[in-house]
């Protein structure tokens, strides 16, 4: 069917559909309370039924007295061109389709190829030289062309690399999740043979878990909470010390009768988190821990972990499985001297009655366990615009991560895990601005009207971000490009919740007397811009400030649905999304153009603030994404009058201990930073040259701004 215009019949999904775009005004938060319309909605609507045939062609009901209906048509209409393509991006991306976009995933693959797809569209050429795919280090699902047909520049093009005939440069992710290679464990008495345990069903590793092989005797910490309500603790007055013993432990918190949390109104307080539990264990000398969920927890998990969803911090110095409630049953009613079952102990232990204790010394539980850290490998995106004349051999760069977090195993809160989180404003919005710019710039380089002498344009969409810059990282440190080629980088990332007309930008004095190039294009947008010097931050123009190139982030701010499972499509802003197009376009075309090459200024020292990540504290540091040589956190950088910078920690050193555990890298740091308060003093462990020194930091509070 040709040639109709499409309206549809009105529903509570469209009205609030409607509504959220037409609400998205440049006054409003980006994501309003919609209030009910009950003039847009038929609350009992009259059934008919009229038989006999109906012709398609000629079948166009018409509006009558009382039916109201949304007119999408005319919204997007009235949004315009790049609002629309804008928002089309970004509900694409963000689909569950895509499974969060978790690097080396399928849904990774296929928004590589969707934005592939747009940079030929645009008619760009490929961005980096041939490259080739090791089956052994993916999920199998990454299967790429090395080159495309017809890609190489013209010959008559000054800056033609006939080399570059690949869309992606593929880069490896080191530690991207343990592996495990194999695993056994059994329980048994003197009298009786070993009963082994099946892996999957009764037991499996989790991902924090060192290698190893331990046989030894059980204790119980029921909980394992150190401080909980009400002066409520799992442990005794001296600290207990667990040497020998593998010490088993529950899930959650005190439960009532019917399984509920005795702490909170809904499922559970944080002290339920698992962290703080193994870190309080781990400080007690284990020689393995077991975990097991409570029997009758009514909303807790019943399944078992695995060694991809539960990296529970970092990696621990002793081996840590879970065992399912069943087994775990089995082996306390055998190895307890009163014979008690573990529902029994669980009650103890809701009372508060039960301190740790130590089971018979003839039963004892063998562990064996051997994980390695797995490597993948995922795809930075590239695609090229050709400039012209003198400047064609000079470069501006713009780039958006294309990664998210997947199903929350890392980068999330880990109440979250599991649960797909769609991403849309990270970075699915970045993305989607830069494919608009893509379009716009190669339709003006195209033109009569564009000048005869501009620069080459790399757009770039980076993999990775999200577990530490790493795909841009990469390309700094593997260019396909001199710095002295680069006039700027420009980096968009979170671009999707515009209120008040206001936006973010930082980088604003990397560059000798940049603002004096900036501030012309920032007045004109009709946008409060908040300009940043910093060159800085938590995200991926930080790799190219590194590298000695003038940078720009624009950003419209952090919000309540930041690595969540809420950040759907439906809560950005279309319209404040089309003005930060308008003004990157004019930054671009001034970049392009400008005669003279920007001169790279520093930024260090500068006091900056933090993104949010969904920790209440901010601790200060840039780390140094990509370095996998050592397992914790390079210190890049320390921001001014941080709490990392109170605690004396400066660039070089490199974090290796977070209270009684060990940081195995800038995502374990983040996951300990969101378990923190305001206010909560932790001693942290760092070598500096060949000195190992432990800090003690107070950790300030996140400053929203």
């Amino acid at each position: 069917m040709t040639n109709v215009t499409h309206r549809f019949r009105t529903s509570p999904a469209l009205v609030v559909a409607a509504l959220v775009l037409t609400s998205f005004t440049s006054a409003q938060d980006a994501a309003p309370d919609l209030a009910p319309a009950p003039t847009l909605i038929d609350a009992k609507p009259t059934s008919k039924i009229i038989e006999g045939r109906v012709n398609p062609y000629s079948y166009n009901p018409k509006n009558t007295d009382g039916h109201t209906d949304v007119d999408l048509r005319s919204i997007f209409e009235g949004l315009g061109p790049i609002a629309t393509d804008w928002y089309q991006h970004v509900l694409t991306l963000s689909n569950p389709f895509f499974e969060g976009r978790v690097p080396a995933s399928r849904g990774s693959v296929i928004a590589g190829e969707y934005i592939e797809f747009y940079f030929k569209q645009a008619g760009l050429e490929p961005a980096f030289p041939a490259m080739s795919v090791d089956p052994s280090k993916n999920d199998g699902s990454i299967i790429v062309a090395a080159s495309i047909e017809g890609a190489t520049p013209p010959p008559s093009s000054p800056s033609t690399h006939p080399e570059w005939t690949s869309w992606r440069q593929q880069f490896e992710l080191a530690g991207a999740g343990p592996k495990l290679v194999s695993a056994s464990a059994t329980w048994a008495n003197a009298t009786a043979a070993p009963t082994p345990l099946g892996r999957g069903s009764a037991f499996s590793v989790l991902g924090n878990s060192a290698s190893g092989k331990v046989t030894g005797p059980v204790s119980f910490a029921g909980y394992a909470i150190t401080e909980g309500k009400d002066g409520y603790t799992s442990f005794g007055e001296s600290k207990e010390d667990f040497a020998g013993r593998i010490v088993m432990f529950m899930r959650y918190e005190p439960l009532d009768d019917e399984g509920r949390s005795l702490w909170a109104d809904r499922r559970f307080s944080p002290s339920a988190a698992v962290a703080p539990k193994m870190e309080a264990m781990v400080a007690r000398n284990p020689a393995a821990i077991i975990m097991v969920n409570p029997p009758g927890a009514r909303d807790g998990r019943t399944t078992l972990e695995n060694s991809e969803t539960s990296r529970f911090g970092g990696r621990l110095a002793v081996p840590v499985i879970q065992m399912s409630a069943q087994a775990a049953d089995e082996l306390i009613r055998a190895a307890d001297s009163q014979g008690r079952s573990l529902m029994d102990l669980r009650k103890l232990c809701d009372q508060g009655q039960l301190k740790p204790l130590n089971f018979r010394d003839d039963v004892k539980v063998s562990i064996e366990a051997e994980l390695t850290d797995g490597v993948i490998q995922t795809h930075n995106l590239g695609g090229v615009l050709r400039g012209k004349g003198s400047l064609a051999d000079q470069w501006v760069i713009i780039g958006a991560h294309y990664d998210h977090v997947g199903f929350g195993f890392y980068g999330a809160d880990p109440s979250n895990r599991g649960k797909l989180h769609p991403g849309a404003d990270d970075n699915a919005s970045g993305t989607a601005a830069m494919l608009c710019l893509v379009k716009k710039l190669a339709a003006f380089y195209q033109s009569d009207a564009a000048p005869t002498e501009m620069r080459s344009v790399l757009f770039m969409g980076f993999s990775a971000e999200e577990v530490g810059l790493d795909g841009s990282d990469y390309w700094t440190k593997n260019p396909t490009l001199k710095n002295e080629q680069v006039q700027a980088m420009i980096n968009l990332d979170m671009v999707g919740r515009m209120r008040n007309d206001e936006l973010a930008i930082g980088g604003t004095a990397t560059a000798k007397d940049f603002m004096n190039d900036l501030r012309p294009l920032f007045e004109a947008s009709g946008l409060t811009i908040r300009a940043d010097p910093s060159g800085r931050g938590p995200s991926d123009h930080a790799s190219f400030y590194r590298a000695g190139i003038p940078v720009l982030f624009l950003f419209t701010g952090s919000h309540d649905d930041y690595h969540k499972p809420t950040d759907f499509g439906y809560t950005v802003n279309p319209q404040g999304a089309a003005r930060v197009v308008e003004l990157t376009d004019a930054l671009l075309k001034m970049m392009a153009t400008r005669p003279e090459k920007f001169e790279f200024a520093s930024t260090d020292g500068i006091a900056t603030t933090g993104r949010q990540t969904g920790a209440k504290v901010r601790f200060g540091v840039m780390p140094g994404y990509g370095e996998s040589d050592a397992e914790g956190v390079k210190v890049e950088g320390v921001s001014a009058e941080t709490s990392a910078s109170d605690a004396g920690i400066v660039a070089g050193d490199l974090l290796i201990g977070w209270g009684e555990s060990a940081l195995t890298g800038p995502a374990d740091l983040m996951a300990r930073l969101r378990e923190q308060k305001p206010g909560d003093v932790v001693k942290v462990k760092l070598k500096r040259g060949s000195e190992e020194i432990v800090v003690e930091v107070t950790l300030r509070a996140a400053k929203s701004e």
